[in-house]
């Protein structure tokens, strides 16, 4: 998998697609050659939705919320509940991480194509909890930041799975 940060080009959009799509190679990468048993494990006892399966769920539903959900104002029918709000984490132990890493990247490239038809300036049709619509470049920019904060994540979690750090 090649993974960069470096951009083809130098304006706005070209750089927020080029970060968003290093960020996601990145979570992806922390998960090669890991089995499905590794990335079940959540080795934080105070934390027991925090596995490498979860954080992969978790990341690929985030942008399932502000694109469709968001950004194009569809009905969220993503797995959370009022009762249960990190379903998503809790779910992926029963999910192959393949299958997940491969949902994943395919809804990326949806997602690239959804983003290359519109302007960043284009505002999101729900509004947020407090009233504020934002637009598509501040959903790029909070999907960038929530990807990396994970990665972090995914990066303590892998070395204590087997060893393995990242680069």
């Amino acid at each position: 998998m090649t993974r960069t940060d470096t951009p083809p080009a130098w304006d706005e959009r070209t750089q927020l697609t080029t970060f968003l799509g290093y960020v996601r190679a990145t979570a992806r990468a922390k998960c090669e050659d890991l089995s499905d048993e590794a990335a079940r494990k959540a080795p934080l006892p105070g934390s027991p939705l925090m596995t490498l399966s979860g954080l992969i769920n978790h990341l690929r539903w985030v942008e399932y919320y502000w694109f469709q959900v968001v950004f194009l104002g569809e009905e969220d029918e993503g797995p959370w509940t009022e009762e249960d709000p990190d379903r998503e984490m809790r779910i992926a132990v029963d999910l192959p991480l393949s299958r997940m890493l491969d949902e994943y990247a395919e809804q990326s490239a949806r997602y690239d194509r959804l983003v290359a038809e519109h302007d960043l300036d284009t505002t999101a049709r729900r509004e947020r909890s407090d009233g504020s619509a934002v637009n598509l470049r501040w959903i790029l920019l909070h999907l960038i930041e929530e990807t990396a904060r994970h990665n972090g994540h995914l990066d303590l979690l892998r070395e204590m799975a087997d060893g393995r750090k990242g680069v």
